[in-house]
């Protein structure tokens, strides 16, 4: 199947090696990977990729594909601490983040771990002393907003 390929092949021998082994063939087979480089003339070729490169490759795609999972679900985390602060708090959800923020950067710690603690706070209801005294700082400097038709605090 391979040899008959070779021999109705258009591809020009340089660009592939052939499956059948046949020297200086122009096989229709694509190699098992090539990448695109520029000629001379400004034109695509296909030149074949060695079994490192696309082993590296697809160690770095794994690698982007696990960092976008992470962020996907650090996104998540985050969104819900933000709403427990827009609910708790009676905060606008920028509010909510703008506190998240400071939180994170007063405390020094990592923005999702805030969130994580939030998070936790909600369901369990302990929080590390530092992080509540912080979370309350930024929510008085930021809120409470006012319910639309709630009776005026004062």
């Amino acid at each position: 199947m391979a040899l008959a390929s070779c021999l109705l092949g258009r591809r020009p021998p340089a660009l592939h090696q052939c499956p059948a082994g046949r020297a200086g063939c122009a096989c229709r087979v694509p190699p098992l990977a090539s990448r695109r480089t520029r000629d001379e003339d400004g034109g695509v070729a296909r030149v074949p990729r060695e079994p490192d490169d696309e082993t590296g490759r697809l160690l770095e795609l794994q690698e982007e594909v696990d960092q976008l999972k992470e962020a996907v679900s650090s996104h998540a985390v985050v969104d819900q601490a933000i709403g427990m602060i827009v609910a708790l708090g009676r905060v606008t959800p920028d509010q909510g983040w703008e506190v998240l923020k400071e939180v994170s950067q007063h405390t020094n710690i990592k923005l999702r771990n805030v969130a994580e603690l939030i998070l936790i706070w909600g369901r369990a209801g302990e929080m590390p002393e530092d992080i509540r005294a912080e979370l309350e700082e930024a929510l008085d400097r930021h809120g409470p907003t006012q319910i639309p038709g709630a009776p005026s605090v004062g």
